[in-house]
């Protein structure tokens, strides 16, 4: 047994398009161009509040609207799932490490209503002993304190205290709270990184979850 964590957005599921669509709404209503998919991407990564902040800085939108702009985008962010999917086999290989006995839990900087919003949708929750979101401490990622916390709440959900850990992500904000944790990482190249992959520190990496529980299973041999 291994209590394994993931990241959300970009690891197991392809969300840009829902939050570019709630994001170019509201750059609609103020008469400025639309986020690109790429651009998107790239604001991606380090919480709701980055996200909205770095769009407005791109559009030229006076500091001071900023807070307006974020409530509007929370408003609407829980109910933003009917462009999202999962990445090909990420059900099979939760299915198969849930089966082999590892304790699953998620750690992301998407608000936490938002986070378990499109999974109860996307029908993923049931997979998750412990989900942390960016609001659920006072801090987030790359700040290892919301990770090891997961890891802790798994401990209490029957892993044991010295079962292996292991921290599934896609991007360098990933990367650097596992490094941040002294937890091995294991990096999805298909999701939402900025930069060459090799920058990136990491145990392993992988581009398709049907190899996935193989590479755990290889870590903790």
């Amino acid at each position: 047994m291994a209590r394994i964590v993931f990241d959300l957005d970009g690891t197991l599921i392809d969300s840009a398009p829902d939050i570019q669509g709630v994001a170019n709404r509201i750059l609609n209503d103020l008469g400025v161009a639309p986020l690109g998919l790429d651009e998107t991407h790239a604001f991606i990564g380090n919480g709701a509040a980055v996200f909205v902040d770095r769009m407005c800085r791109a559009r030229g939108i006076p500091k001071g609207q900023h807070a307006e702009i974020l409530a509007q985008f929370l408003a609407v962010y829980d109910t933003a799932v009917t462009l999202t999917h999962p990445y090909p086999h990420v059900v099979t290989a939760l299915e198969n490490l849930s089966a082999a006995g590892h304790r699953l839990g998620l750690c992301t900087n998407k608000p936490i209503r938002p986070a378990r919003a499109v999974l109860a949708h996307l029908g993923l929750d049931g997979f998750f002993d412990t989900v942390i979101g960016g609001d659920s401490l006072n801090t987030k990622k790359p700040d290892p304190a919301p990770l090891l916390a997961c890891f802790e709440t798994l401990v209490s959900s029957g892993a044991g205290a010295d079962t292996p850990m292991l921290y599934v992500g896609d991007s360098e904000v990933d990367a650097e709270t596992a490094d941040r944790a002294g937890i091995p990482f294991l990096l999805f190249t298909g999701g939402y990184h900025k930069g060459p992959l090799d920058q990136m520190s990491q145990t392993g990496r992988f581009d398709s979850f049907d190899t996935l529980p193989g590479l755990i299973a290889r870590c903790l041999s």
